[in-house]
């Protein structure tokens, strides 16, 4: 398996517990918040994972895109046709800015909750900017059932299902 196939299993697959933690989150969040429950150490750990997930991936989103991706080295060659083509252009100008953007609601929320002076308002800072970031996150996730998707190389159903990733 090559490094580009590597990292981004790598990626695709840890988008499953990014998504896990924020759902967690958010629900203790907003649960907090409306139930005015202290704020607790349980949630600071959810919160910290989810910050550490958040960032692994964003780590690994920039390997991909600055140096493994080949659908990247594409559109940055040609940026006006990558700028009328849908997926060249999703992955390279769409994802990334949309990706960087939750990265950024994420740790707003985990900042703003930390020097929040009362737990409802660590509750409330959190749900708002978790919530924002999950669902900038979900739209952005190049899920297999998106229009197009399922034809573009790495993307073809029948090559993750035929076993040939492996």
């Amino acid at each position: 398996m090559d490094a580009y196939t590597s990292v981004l299993l790598i990626h695709s697959v840890l988008r499953y517990a990014l998504l896990a933690f924020a759902f967690i989150a958010v629900y203790r969040a907003f649960s907090g918040w409306v139930g005015n429950k202290p704020y607790t150490t349980t949630d600071n750990k959810v919160a910290t994972f989810l910050i550490a997930t958040v960032h692994s991936q964003l780590l690994l989103g920039l390997v991909l895109y600055g140096f493994l991706s080949p659908y990247v080295k594409m559109g940055l060659a040609d940026m006006k046709a990558a700028m009328k083509t849908p997926l060249l252009r999703f992955w390279t100008v769409e994802h990334i800015s949309l990706m960087i953007v939750a990265v950024v609601l994420f740790q707003l929320g985990r900042t703003l909750s930390k020097k929040a002076t009362t737990d409802k308002a660590k509750h409330q800072r959190a749900a708002i900017f978790f919530t924002l970031a999950l669902v900038t996150v979900f739209v952005m996730i190049p899920w297999p059932f998106y229009e197009g998707m399922a034809y573009f190389g790495k993307f073809n159903r029948s090559y993750w299902l035929s076993g040939s990733l492996f």
